[in-house]
């Protein structure tokens, strides 16, 4: 059940300790949403939801359980838990290229094959991305407590952008999805192997901004919270 899980990364958040806590707090808002979702009916097939969106976050819960053996794009995010150096929300863009660009597509298929075809899940996957930008709005609400540039960009535009990156990121999902369901077992395996690794060099890219950027994020730097307690209970929503 979907806020059963919602519940579990909300522990796998406050437990972290460092940044690696800040995208299961961001997800624990999401699913939370969902699951309030299903409850009030908003949903014409809510039990499936409820499956899919459950199955989606298990990817993420079995990473987190197992950082040494979990794939190459999660291990770059625990790699950099530490790194004082990088921004609030470079650290959940990593989270974000993670579970949208490998965990999604993967979680996808396997529903599918349980559903018996791909076009079943399309409902489903879209409704998912409507809570998606449904929650934007608070989070970035609460992350303005502990990153206060964070609105500022939002009203520059940032917003924006990041709503049609999340959205381009989940059509490109669908795209991996398609192609990776219409492959053997083992065509499937080395599928995955590879997105991972093409995952991975996006996660690089986000911790390497463009030098012309970077005084930018020096300052933005200075105007964030720096405890990543305090930055897990805001994503959270919680005072």
């Amino acid at each position: 059940m979907i806020v059963d899980t919602a519940k579990d990364l909300r522990g796998i958040a406050l437990s972290a300790g460092d940044a690696s806590g800040y995208f299961p707090a961001l997800y624990a808002r999401v699913t939370a949403r969902i699951g309030t979702s299903i409850e009030e009916g908003k949903f014409t097939d809510g039990p499936g939801i409820d499956r899919f969106a459950t199955r989606f976050a298990s990817h993420y819960v079995a990473a987190a359980d197992d950082h040494l053996r979990g794939p190459r794009c999660w291990q770059a995010c625990w790699n950099v838990a530490g790194d004082a150096r990088l921004l609030i929300v470079q650290h959940l863009l990593i989270g974000i290229n993670a579970h949208v660009n490998y965990d999604l597509p993967r979680a996808v298929v396997e529903v599918a094959d349980e559903r018996g075809g791909l076009i079943s899940i399309r409902p489903d996957f879209d409704a998912v991305n409507d809570v998606l930008a449904a929650t934007y709005v608070d989070v970035v609400k609460d992350l303005d407590r502990v990153s206060r540039w964070v609105n500022s960009a939002a009203r520059l535009g940032g917003g924006g952008a990041f709503n049609f990156s999340l959205r381009l990121a989940r059509a490109r999902a669908w795209q991996a999805a398609s192609a990776m369901y219409m492959l053997s077992a083992g065509g499937r395996r080395g599928y995955a192997d590879e997105l991972d690794r093409r995952v991975s060099v996006l996660a690089f890219l986000i911790t390497q901004p463009s030098p012309v950027l970077r005084p930018l994020l020096s300052l933005a730097r200075r105007l964030e919270e720096h405890d990543p307690t305090k930055v897990v209970t805001a994503m959270l929503g919680e005072r």
